[in-house]
């Protein structure tokens, strides 16, 4: 039988065309239109809960509304414009300081270590400096994105199963195991995003505090800087302070870069070890290298906020993966 010679072949391929089309002009607001969902399936136990309560599902989701405005977007928007405010600047403040006249000395087996840390900062004061441009310039669609993840927010709230009639029929698994993905989707995103989140602010606000106690300047902006790179394991803190530790013993305070090396070696660094294990076992079990290359390649696609969803996209398509093999693929006997 030849191609398109039914009007169900032909209808196909012109909703499957259309809807590339309309994919492809969605992508930078990508990270709105999948924060919606992301957002409630952590709040909707908060509406479930007032719904009872204000006895009014308006009221409860404005209310839900006012909680992720105030509680996750507002406080990450802080984030990104302390970054974007002091980045070039502490970072041309390391740069420039006496300092790293001394890394030039600093040399391990004949290899001048020194000379190229000191280049590859000031490459970064360069990089930053570009990034915070193009952020701001990017201000507009961030804000979009905002938006649209908090009106898909009170929509999801005030009929949850609505958009789950509409996607089930093109799920291609049985009954059984759509909900089964259903349940599986809600608690790999509650792993990602409380295991994430409370993980980086932890190692946050310690480096600030540690920073603080070193005597190292803007202890709040490299807590910030910690919050951000601690989403990705293995790497995390330690893109932070032991840079903090060079820069001290540098500077003849070897004692403080030992003691900034075993805060940070020992207890920040241990941080994530501790809570993501905690909250995967409780909701779901992530693998450290899926958040890893998740949050690498979410990035490139979704920007900054692509640390926490590329894992989670990553997560899905492992799981969908599979349900494909229980449901399609035959077990060997």
């Amino acid at each position: 039988m030849a191609f398109l010679d039914t009007k169900h072949q032909q209808a196909a391929v012109l909703v499957a065309a259309l809807g590339l089309a309309i994919l492809i002009a969605l992508l930078p607001y990508a990270s709105g239109l999948i924060g919606a969902p992301v957002l409630y399936i952590i709040l909707a136990p908060l509406h479930e809960w007032l719904v009872p309560r204000v006895r009014r599902k308006t009221l409860a989701t404005s209310l839900v509304i006012t909680v992720a405005l105030v509680g996750i977007i507002l406080p990450f928007t802080w984030i990104i414009s302390l970054l974007v405010g002091q980045a070039q600047d502490a970072a041309g403040a390391v740069v420039a300081s006496p300092v790293m006249d001394r890394l030039d000395e600093v040399t391990i087996g004949g290899y001048a270590v020194g000379q190229q840390l000191r280049e590859f900062g000031s490459r970064l004061v360069g990089l930053l400096g570009g990034g915070a441009l193009s952020l701001i310039g990017r201000v507009a669609r961030i804000t979009l994105n905002v938006i649209f993840a908090l009106i898909g927010l009170y929509y999801i709230l005030q009929d949850p199963d609505a958009a789950w009639r509409w996607v089930r029929p093109f799920i291609p698994f049985s009954d059984e195991n759509t909900d089964a993905i259903r349940e599986r989707f809600s608690a790999v995103t509650k792993s990602t995003v409380i295991g994430t989140g409370l993980s980086a602010l932890t190692q946050g606000v310690m480096m600030a505090i540690t920073f603080s106690i070193f005597g190292l300047g803007n202890a709040v902006f490299w807590g910030a800087v910690t919050l951000i790179f601690s989403i990705l394991p293995v790497l995390g803190s330690g893109l932070v302070w032991l840079p903090g530790a060079i820069v001290l013993y540098t500077d003849g305070r070897v004692g403080a870069a030992v003691g900034l090396v075993l805060i940070g070696l020992v207890i920040i660094s241990n941080v994530d070890n501790l809570i993501r294990p905690w909250v995967s076992n409780r909701y779901a079990q992530i693998h450290p290298m899926i958040t890893l290359v998740g949050a690498i390649a979410g990035v490139s696609y979704l920007g900054i906020l692509g640390l926490l969803l590329g894992p989670l996209a990553l997560s899905y398509f492992f799981e969908l993966l599979a349900m494909y093999r229980t449901e399609f693929l035959p077990t060997e006997t």
